[in-house]
Order: C-alpha cells, then sequence, then structure tokens
C-alpha cells in the first residue's frame, strides 16, 4: 500500500493569515474531529468536521466573518426525488448543498461571504463509463459557480480514496490521499453502482452494498 499524502490547503479568505502551527496539525485535528458519513452534513464554529470520500464529494462551505463552515457528504449529484426517503435524498448533490447552505444561513452567515472549498470525486476504475466521481466533481463546480460562491481551493479526481478535515475555527483544511488497490477499487465501484441503481429504480440496496458505500 502506497504511503498517505498529506495534502495542507488553506481556505484564503479575508482574517485567515499565517501557517498552522503544530497543535494545529491535520492529524492533530482529526483527532478532535466530528465525522460525517454519505449523506450527513455538519455545521461547526469550533470542532473540527472530517469524513472519508472515494467517488463521492464533499464541499465545504465557510463564512469568514463568523468563523463558521459546514461540510456535507454526497453520493450522487442529482436525482429524481420522488419516493425517496429523507436519507436517500440528502444523498445527491443538489439537495445536499441547499441543505448546508441554508443551516448556515439559520446560524447567521451571509450569501455574500461564503467561501468553498471541494474535496473527493475520485475514478476509482478509470474504465468505467460516465464514472460517478467525475460526474460529481463537475455537479460541485458548476453549482457553486451558479450561486455565486467563490470556489478557492479543491482536490478533486484521480485514482483516490480521501479522508478530509475540516477546521472551521480557521478555515484550514487537510487531505490525505491513499492509493486504492485494485481488488478494492472493484468491489467500490461496483457497490457504488448498485446503489446508485436502486435509487433510481426504488429498490433497496443489499446489506453488504450498504456497509462497502460506509468505506468510502
Amino acid at each position: 500500500m502506497a504511503a498517505d499524502l498529506l495534502v495542507p490547503a488553506r481556505l484564503n479568505a479575508p482574517g485567515n493569515t499565517g501557517t498552522p502551527g503544530p497543535a494545529d496539525s491535520g492529524r492533530d485535528l482529526e483527532r478532535r474531529a466530528r465525522n460525517i458519513n454519505p449523506g450527513g452534513w455538519a455545521i461547526e464554529s469550533q470542532r473540527p468536521i472530517s469524513t472519508i470520500l472515494g467517488s463521492c464529494v464533499a464541499v465545504c462551505l465557510y463564512d469568514p466573518k463568523l468563523r463558521l463552515g459546514g461540510m456535507n457528504h454526497f453520493l450522487l449529484p442529482s436525482g429524481n426525488r420522488r419516493g425517496l426517503n429523507d436519507q436517500d435524498i440528502v444523498l445527491h448533490g443538489d439537495y445536499a448543498m441547499e441543505v448546508l447552505r441554508n443551516a448556515l444561513f439559520a446560524r447567521g452567515a451571509s450569501d455574500g461571504r461564503l467561501v468553498a472549498k471541494a474535496f473527493g470525486g475520485g475514478n476509482v476504475l478509470n474504465a468505467i463509463k460516465m464514472a460517478i466521481g467525475t460526474r460529481n466533481a463537475e455537479f460541485a463546480r458548476q453549482w457553486l459557480q451558479r450561486e455565486g460562491i467563490p470556489l478557492l481551493a479543491e482536490d478533486m479526481g484521480g485514482t483516490w480514496s480521501r479522508k478530509v478535515v475540516f477546521d472551521p475555527l480557521t478555515g484550514y483544511a487537510f487531505c490525505r490521499r491513499t492509493a486504492i488497490q485494485q481488488p478494492e477499487a472493484i468491489a467500490n465501484a461496483d457497490a457504488e453502482n448498485a446503489y446508485e441503481k436502486s435509487l433510481l429504480t426504488g429498490s433497496k440496496p443489499s446489506a453488504g452494498t450498504e456497509k462497502k458505500i460506509e468505506l468510502f
């Protein structure tokens, strides 16, 4: 297994200057972080937020004046919501983005101050037609552009899984890339395709599929 590659990156917004010290390292933040799963989202002003991604995408939205930020984690770019329960609906990017932004507004964030950062969208198998990861990454960029929210930094695409930790107190985020081995890539790609099909057809995915999805 290849060693993890730690990619620190900062939301370059007003008021966020300087370099994080040792106490604010990615691994220290990771130990204290609130983790979110696929379909999850969180708003924090003090505690870091983390998630693990494959073809899924996580978008961080941040208000630098309030030092308030949030993260979501979606599996698919968009879809027909008819017949879906609340948990399945939020797996779609179009809904996940609205939920996250509205939750920030409810805490006093301003639309004119929001900035963004996006992670994930890995193509774990290049041969998959209409790769889910590529579609998720394109959706995130297009949604942010349409809504006028600057995408200040991103780490999307490639054949990586990622562990992301976002610190809303400082606006810093850390992304650790991990190379995906071929058997794991095949299993997870099959699981994600099966889950997408289940959402489109209204059928319930198998327990094994749900378990594999959670690994990302």
